[in-house]
């Protein structure tokens, strides 16, 4: 719920409670995807990636994306749980902890947005969809499937606890599995998992109440949930209303993220700012990059960019529910974070911002003037499978480690 009038308005650098772990403050690293797990192995150099944000002076910095599934990696160069990581992931967390952050593993399945050629596994959907970055469509998942991806996120749950993880992010949004299976413009079953809402809904609280009955309070639990999947006919923030609700009442989340957009249909609506299509053709292979060429101009829609544009949609979820809540989505400055905190919002969420200037929160806090020198060129999304990164950013030498760290 909003405040009531009088409420003290908790500062961003002050310390915040999530599940049962303290942030040192309020500023959180979204989940972006990195690119540094090739063949799925956790590397060194994804371990500086985030030692890096840490250092930088966040809260808490999040690893995106663990896969829960083998079949649900967005390709074969991510890592899923089942896999051995040598010990690598508590090598990454034991570093982020050195530095006075928490870490969180963002896990989830990523349905049709898969690539079934690279995974050399179909792809999964709630129906029979259009995976389009494997050229493929998806299985239907049946019932037994729908069963052992629960379980799979049970798992990761596990996993991620035993790699010394603080929190936990389930991937509910961006057309993923979940998502999809939330979308009645994707979801077009006629069992108990498609149709009205409650049956859209089944699969997601199948999945939080599963990790809660393992997990209890030993990890904190945040669930990343679409307001509005930017397409006609999707998932809607009316919608999003009432399963934010059902969550919260089902005791599955610690706070919600709430998102927007599909990676399968509307890319661009989650980030705002401009579409590097040429860019981002350019990192495809020949068939991806000639049919992008085709459809390109329209899945890349450009939509104009203002600070903290989620607010609004966000802030209609917040008078919802009591569970507490991040924002996302153009924060890049004093006045957006204090919008958010005055607002209810317990912590706020970093992306892009971050990738510009991992050190940020520390500038931030030194001078309440400063402002992210992101301009939303949004060509980072184009290096994902490279290393993701700002290409504007400039080589300055890494924030020294602490001594003992």
């Amino acid at each position: 719920m909003l405040p009531a009038p009088g409420t003290p308005v908790p500062d961003v650098f002050s310390p915040g409670k999530l599940g049962n772990v303290t942030l040192r403050n309020r500023i959180v690293k979204a989940a972006t995807f990195e690119g540094r797990c090739p063949g799925g192995r956790i590397t060194d150099e994804l371990i500086e990636f985030h030692a890096e944000y840490a250092r930088g002076g966040v809260g808490m910095t999040t690893v995106a994306y663990l896969a829960t599934s083998p079949e649900g990696r967005t390709d074969r160069h991510q890592y899923h749980w089942g896999m051995d990581d040598g010990g690598m992931l508590r090598k990454l967390t034991d570093a982020v902890h050195a530095e006075g952050a928490a870490v969180a593993a963002q896990v989830g399945h990523a349905g049709a947005v898969a690539n079934a050629a690279s995974n050399k596994m179909s792809a999964m959907g709630p129906s029979r969809i259009p995976a389009p970055t494997g050229m493929a469509i998806t299985k239907a998942c049946t019932e037994a499937d729908i069963d052992r991806i629960v379980a799979d996120h049970v798992r990761a749950a596990r996993g991620a606890h035993e790699a010394g993880f603080d929190a936990i992010e389930v991937h509910f949004g961006h057309n993923y599995l979940v998502s999809e299976f939330l979308s009645p413009k994707l979801n077009r079953r006629k069992d108990s998992y498609g149709g009205s809402l409650e049956n859209r809904a089944r699969f997601a609280r199948r999945i939080g109440r599963a990790i809660r009955d393992e997990m209890g309070d030993k990890i904190a639990v945040t669930i990343k949930l679409n307001m509005d999947d930017g397409v006609p006919g999707g998932f809607w923030v009316d919608e999003a209303v009432q399963v934010a609700r059902w969550l919260e009442q089902d005791g599955s989340a610690d706070a919600l993220v709430m998102t927007v957009g599909s990676s399968l249909l509307n890319p661009i609506y989650l980030f705002k700012g401009d579409a590097p299509l040429a860019e981002f053709a350019a990192t495809q292979p020949a068939p991806i990059k000639l049919g992008m060429k085709i459809v390109g101009p329209k899945m890349f829609k450009e939509y104009p960019y203002s600070d903290a544009y989620m607010f609004d949609d966000a802030r209609q979820i917040r008078e919802a529910v009591d569970l507490p809540m991040m924002l996302l989505g153009g924060i890049v400055d004093r006045p957006s974070i204090d919008k958010a905190m005055g607002s209810g919002f317990d912590f706020v969420a970093m992306g892009r911002a971050l990738l510009r200037e991992p050190d940020l929160p520390l500038k931030l806090q030194a001078d309440d003037r400063r402002r992210s020198l992101c301009n939303h060129c949004n060509r980072c999304m184009a290096t994902i499978y490279s290393g993701s990164r700002c290409v504007l950013r400039e080589y300055v030498p890494p924030i020294p480690a602490r001594s003992g760290s």
